[in-house]
This record gives C-alpha cells, sequence and structure tokens, in this order.
C-alpha cells in the first residue's frame, strides 16, 4: 500500500487509527475563544471533525499522505514587491483538491483490488469535517509546529495532506514526536501577531483567513499589517527552518504560473466578475469571488505607498459592492497621506 501510494507521486505516506481525544479537546477550546472567526462550520460539525468514528463509525484505519507542492523559487519576494501582488504558493496554478483527490481514489480503487470487493474506502482532500493535520501526525508525517502547520523532518511543510479512510485494519505507524524545540521563527514571521501562544493560532489575525475566509471589511488595523499579500499568506511556512528538507513537487501543474508570480496590482484590480472568472479558472483563488479578490488587492494598494495607483483606486470608490467601495475609500485615503 505504501509502496502504490508513492508510486502514484505521493510524498509521504502513514497509518493510524481513527479516533482524536486529544485533538478534540483542543478544537474545543479553539471554538470557545471564538478563534475561528466567520467559520461557522468548524463549530456546526465538530463532533464529526474531532471525532472521525462519528464522521463513519465502519472505519478500521485512517491513511494519511503527504503531496509536494514546494516552491521552485523564495515565496518571500513577491511581498517584497509593492506594486505587485503576493498569492500564496499553492494557488498559483490550478485547485489542489481536484488533482489529490482524483489520486486518492486511484490508490483507493487499487487497494480494493488488492484487499475484495467487499472492502469499503472514503477519500477526502480539505473539504469535510476532518482534522487532516492531527491525525497526520498520529500516523508519523509529521509534527504540528507552533504555527501549527504540519512539517515533518524530512519533507519539510510545502505538501497537501489527503486522507483515505477504510474498512481495513492496518497496523498503525508510530506518531511523530514534536521538534520545534526552542525555534519560534514562524511565531516572529507573522506581519499580524496571530499566534497568540506557541501551537495556538487566532484565526481571525491570520492573513489566509482574512483574504479567504473572511467576508466584509478588515479591522483597519490589520489591513496595514497585510502589505501585498492578496491571496493567502506564506510568511510562517517559509521561516521554517525545517524546509531545508523539504522535498520538490513532482505534480507540474502546482508550478507557478508566470501572470501568478507576483501580478501586477494596476491589472488585477481592474478585474470585473467575468475576467476574474476566467483569469482563474480551475484555480482556487476563484472561489473567493470577484468582490472579496478585488478587496484585498485594494488594500494591496493602499498599503503600497504608490500614488500611480490613485486613479485605479478612486474608480471604485463608488463600486456596486459596499465592502469593495470601502476598501477603495481607504486605500485613497491611505495613499493621500503618502
Amino acid at each position: 500500500m505504501r509502496a502504490k501510494a508513492l508510486e502514484e507521486g505521493f510524498s509521504k505516506v502513514g497509518f493510524a487509527r481513527p479516533d482524536l481525544p486529544e485533538a478534540m479537546e483542543r478544537l474545543r477550546a479553539f471554538i470557545a475563544a471564538g478563534h475561528h472567526g466567520q467559520m461557522g462550520w468548524m463549530e456546526e460539525r465538530m463532533a464529526w471533525r474531532g471525532d472521525p468514528t462519528a464522521l463513519w463509525p465502519e472505519a478500521k484505519s485512517v491513511i494519511m499522505l503527504a503531496e509536494a507542492y514546494t516552491p521552485d523559487d523564495d515565496p518571500m519576494e513577491a511581498v517584497n514587491r509593492p506594486e505587485s501582488g503576493a498569492i500564496s504558493v499553492y494557488a498559483r496554478n490550478r485547485d489542489y483538491h481536484d488533482i489529490v483527490k482524483k489520486r486518492l481514489k486511484r490508490v483507493g480503487r487499487w487497494l480494493i483490488e488488492q484487499a475484495g470487493e467487499d472492502t469499503e474506502i472514503k477519500v477526502f482532500v480539505d473539504t469535510a469535517p476532518v482534522m487532516e493535520k492531527p491525525l497526520a501526525a498520529k500516523a508519523g508525517l509529521g509534527w504540528q509546529g507552533k504555527h501549527t502547520n504540519l512539517l515533518g523532518r524530512d519533507i519539510g511543510s510545502w505538501f497537501f495532506l489527503g486522507a483515505i479512510f477504510t474498512t481495513v485494519d492496518f497496523d498503525p505507524d508510530p506518531a511523530e514526536i514534536e521538534r520545534c524545540g526552542s525555534c519560534r521563527a514562524c511565531l516572529d514571521a507573522c506581519p499580524t501577531d496571530a499566534f497568540p501562544a506557541p501551537y495556538q493560532l487566532d484565526a481571525r489575525r491570520c492573513i489566509s483567513y482574512l483574504t479567504i475566509e473572511h467576508h466584509g471589511p478588515v479591522d483597519e488595523e490589520l489591513r496595514a499589517r497585510m502589505g501585498n499579500r492578496i491571496y493567502g499568506c506564506d510568511d510562517c511556512l517559509a521561516a521554517c527552518p525545517w524546509n531545508k528538507f523539504a522535498v520538490d513537487a513532482k505534480e507540474l501543474r502546482y508550478a507557478a504560473r508566470d501572470d501568478l508570480r507576483a501580478p501586477p496590482l494596476a491589472e488585477l484590480v481592474q478585474l470585473d466578475d467575468a475576467a476574474f472568472r476566467e483569469k482563474f479558472s480551475g484555480s482556487p483563488i476563484k472561489r473567493v469571488g470577484r468582490d472579496r479578490f478585488v478587496r484585498n488587492v485594494l488594500y494591496a494598494i493602499g498599503n503600497s505607498g504608490d500614488p500611480q495607483f490613485v486613479p485605479h483606486a478612486t474608480a471604485l470608490t463608488r463600486d456596486p459592492d459596499a465592502t469593495v467601495a470601502d476598501a477603495a475609500r481607504w486605500a485613497v485615503g491611505r495613499l493621500a497621506k503618502t
């Protein structure tokens, strides 16, 4: 099974039992503190998320798989170009959900062929109430670092996670131990101080959450800290020294499109709905919609300090979307002070 998964292109494979008692307690604390922000679905499906056996009682094993998307350049280069937008590495080409899920299904079909037709599987990639990171840590793929992301001593942290729940009873792998030590590079790298403590994340301050999940205007204090990050944020991942062991991405469809490495803000701010959909067809960016994306672009323009953007921002101060119009007025006001 492990050999087949690696043959299909996954970077690492691990096996675990479908139970997460400690993770459930952390999830409850996260929700109770309100750190999930507008992500109400986390609370609504907490019982399934914290207990895989509640999601599918018949499952006896969970197979966790890592798929590398390691960038071929320094992801922080775009952050230092205020006239351009910085897009998270994972979103610079095709949507990983579709790619990983198809690969998981191929591995799953092979498992059924080997184990017998009465074998059952369910595959998950980030869209179901599954706590992939705690399960992957339990399966020995790595550990959750102080930034709460998963990282491994032999694969770094630039990877997606997929899960195959199955009725096959595999021997579990030993869980990986935490190896961050005294390092706090990821915590210090966060532009918005989204970590109230090591191993804790307040999503309400996380740029990935703010640019993707958060609806409506972003708090003005946080807007100023977002810089030119218009979709996601890689700062805490890029700062991690364990990435010196990151493995190369095998999937060419994760390689950055040239037009998304550091796209000009002047072009992005002019996108209407049709142009947005065309540009980001097949991209995970498409799911946030034109309005939220242009809101993010306007925050970046306001942070650019470049008066050349004033006409672009001014043109959107009366945008039909109230949040876009608010972001445009904020950007004009910021640029007027430079």
